[in-house]
């Protein structure tokens, strides 16, 4: 099986070795991992994180055999942010990811030949929040921010949407002192004081401070949904070369993703498990309990829950658009919105939770 990577070798690992009978392979190249799913129509698919919770469902469904029921073979890479992850995208070295559909705007309006949309919205309600201490003065109102210090990581998604929050929420972020971080560190400062407050995914985050001792009665997760915000968050997001070439396979991967969804909302656990088998550093209880609250806060909306899964509503995204100017105007604002299809949904009656 091909593995997109420089030298394109690969050994199996152990912990994977027992999901063979399900197709599916953990297999270790360069220190990382990259997952596999055997069929026919191969699949170069890109994260843009790590694996963890919140790529769960693309693991479940590789790990159940999704993918290959569908006749594909996918290849899961996993990434370091957005923009990298949508560059990898627009080279023609993946065909298809997840990532932040805000950062997909951004880059259509920024690189006029590139062709990439979404295809199907998994996080319904970005995870974009500043989550702070009690201890440290931080509550629920975003003027609470004033007088602390931030820390955020440059590619941080949620940093990227502080000028609309701020704006939206009447925020002096002269009174701020926002200092940039490295991912591995924001926890940690957090939780040892060294920072007041942190620009990060704001379910999942929140789950790892409590992990890390931070009682969960001192922290407070201030969600930029809850004040304002109306962007929508990550989704699959493919080539448009690969989709014209291969519509039929855009198809059957959204309702692999979507047998996967559904397979960790029913089991977290299991998803969690899928993690596991790729990141030995991951928590079992960790990732569980941060897959249950992005389901349960990001996913399952009640937009969802009403509409089914995968979808956008127009009015909304028109809206979205329009804070997305807050943060910097467009070349091309028509152009660069035009970032979703639900030309290769399933029908909503088997989109529904």
């Amino acid at each position: 099986m091909p593995i997109a990577s420089p030298s394109r070798s690969s050994v199996l690992c152990r912990r994977g070795f027992g999901q063979l009978a399900v197709g599916a392979v953990a297999a270790c190249f360069a220190g990382g991992r990259l997952a596999h799913a055997q069929g026919n129509t191969a699949i170069r698919f890109a994260l843009d994180r790590r694996f963890d919770a919140l790529t769960a469902p693309f693991l479940a469904a590789q790990d159940k055999g999704y993918f290959g029921t569908e006749g594909l073979d996918v290849v899961i890479e996993p990434g370091n942010g957005a923009r990298a992850m949508l560059q990898r995208l627009a080279a023609g070295t993946q065909d298809a990811g997840f990532g932040d559909i805000n950062a997909l705007i951004r880059f259509r309006d920024e690189n006029p030949s590139a062709d990439l949309k979404a295809v199907m919205i998994i996080h319904d309600r970005p995870g974009y929040a500043v989550i702070g201490r009690k201890s440290r003065g931080i509550t629920t109102a975003p003027t609470s921010l004033e007088g602390r210090k931030l820390g955020t990581a440059s590619i941080d998604a949620s940093f990227a949407q502080w000028p609309i929050f701020k704006s939206l929420n009447k925020i002096d972020d002269s009174k701020i002192r926002v200092e940039t971080i490295g991912l591995p560190v924001r926890e940690p400062m957090l939780a040892s004081g060294e920072i007041d407050a942190l620009f990060a995914f704001g379910p999942s985050t929140a789950v790892s401070l409590k992990a890390r001792g931070v009682p969960g009665e001192d922290i407070v997760l201030m969600d930029m949904a809850d004040h304002g915000l109306l962007l929508y968050g990550s989704a699959v997001i493919v080539s448009g070369k690969f989709a014209a070439a291969k519509p039929d396979a855009v198809r059957g991967l959204v309702r692999a993703v979507m047998r996967g969804v559904r397979d960790t909302v029913v089991n977290p656990g299991a998803g969690a498990q899928s993690v596991l088998r790729r990141n030995e550093s991951a928590q079992a209880d960790v990732e569980r309990d941060k897959l249950a609250a992005v389901i349960e806060r990001n996913i399952l909306t009640p937009y969802v829950r009403a509409h089914g899964l995968g979808g956008i509503d127009l009015e909304r995204w028109t809206q979205a658009l329009d804070q997305l100017v807050l943060a910097g105007s467009f070349r091309d604002k028509a152009r660069a919105g035009d970032a979703f299809t639900d030309a290769y949904l399933p029908p909503a009656g088997e989109r529904m939770f």
